[in-house]
């Protein structure tokens, strides 16, 4: 809410006040207009409405470097035609100390998404189980039901869930301002798996929605509230019959001392069309450019361990890339999709140690290290070192 105080001048308050809400309406017009110029291809929902065994999954980031924390909420819908044992929704969320957290949404009915842009949404309502106790955060003591669910677009990520077995419990609406998109933020912005990702061809499809961008707002976690301004954002999408047979992930937007920089990486066993390839990428976007290295233009090499350490290189004419993270955290596992429905195969950290280095012509551009990075693995199997 905006507010002017100016005595004995009635005309001025009038003025400032008007001139305020023209800044007000400048800037969130401003806003849309960012968000709109750095909206990528596959924002919106891809079912078409008759396949069965499909599944479409979102993943949003924010990282609080001040208190070396990250919270990231995982929403995914599988065989939305319902009727099936894995039919539904489900919610989970890495929370403080990677602590997880999750809530399944059977009623497919009660899912939308938008077809034009990003847009989505899952609720429910639930008896609680237990007796009510008056100081209950989540509801009122005269209400019997507690509604969950999330409802997320470009530029807003809000929602709640309940776990009434563990009487454990997540509260979080946050605002989002894209700085970029996945490509040249001044240009049309990329598919992140190239032309081809268009066409039935890759299995899952891979999209990048912001690779990097500024949230504020408030997370509440089992009853503490964090609030936040400008926090390092990210979000990204799959979409198919199911998760890649094994795949890693490297991924970070908040670097020490480096405040406009990036980092996407990521590699694994794809599924194209009748065969299985190899492949392996890394994106960087730092002052306004996007940096991308990938089998197209690329030679592109990796070697991680089964967990505990992830190494990638990439060459691209006089451009080098080097990636080398850690962690000496166990890790969380989490559910993807696949053919028998949800199945914890995944596991991460968001808390891993990062460093990146970008040299052109052997002169370094980016020199920049990280704890707060996310580092994944998944699927099988992992029992030795995995390189090309």
């Amino acid at each position: 809410m905006f507010s002017v105080r100016v005595k004995k001048n009635y005309s001025a308050r009038y003025f400032c006040t008007n001139k305020i809400l023209e800044n007000f309406q400048l800037h969130n017009l401003q806003a849309l207009q960012t968000r709109q110029r750095l909206q990528t291809p596959h924002s919106g929902y891809h079912w078409d409405g008759i396949t069965k065994s499909y599944f479409e999954g979102w993943y949003f980031r924010v990282t609080l470097p001040e208190i070396a924390q990250t919270f990231a909420f995982m929403y995914s819908i599988e065989d939305p035609i319902g009727g099936q044992s894995n039919s539904g929704g489900a919610v989970q969320i890495l929370g403080i100390d990677e602590e997880y957290l999750s809530r399944t949404f059977p009623d497919v009915k009660q899912f939308w998404a938008s077809r034009n842009s990003l847009g989505l949404g899952h609720s429910r309502k639930t008896r609680k189980i237990g007796r009510r106790q008056k100081d209950d955060p989540l509801t009122e003591d005269s209400e019997p039901l507690v509604t969950e669910g999330y409802k997320v677009t470009a530029s807003l990520n809000q929602g709640c869930i309940y776990d009434p077995r563990h009487q454990q419990y997540c509260r979080w609406e946050y605002q989002v301002q894209p700085l970029y998109g996945w490509g040249d933020p001044r240009l049309t912005q990329q598919a992140t798996a190239g032309w081809l990702s268009y066409l039935p061809v890759f299995d899952p499809g891979w999209q990048i929605l912001m690779a990097h961008g500024l949230a504020t707002g408030w997370i509440e976690w089992q009853g503490e509230k964090y609030q936040f301004t400008d926090a390092p954002a990210y979000s990204e999408k799959n979409w198919g019959t199911s998760f890649p047979k094994k795949w890693f992930w490297i991924n970070c937007n908040s670097f020490t001392n480096e405040y406009n920089l990036a980092l996407t990486a990521g590699g694994g066993v794809r599924q194209v069309l009748w065969w299985e390839e190899l492949v392996g990428m890394i994106g960087i976007h730092y002052q306004g450019r996007f940096y991308e290295f990938v089998p197209e233009n690329s030679q592109v090499s990796w070697q991680i361990q089964p967990w505990g350490e992830w190494r990638m290189e990439a060459i691209k004419e006089n451009f080098v890339v080097t990636l080398i993270g850690t962690t000496d955290l166990p890790g969380t596992y989490v559910r993807t999709p696949t053919a028998k429905g949800l199945v914890f195969n995944c596991r991460d950290t968001t808390k891993g140690k990062l460093s990146l280095r970008l040299r052109y012509q052997g002169k370094i551009i980016i020199n920049a290290n990280s704890c707060f990075a996310g580092l994944e693995i998944g699927g099988h199997p992992w029992n030795e070192m995995f390189a090309p």
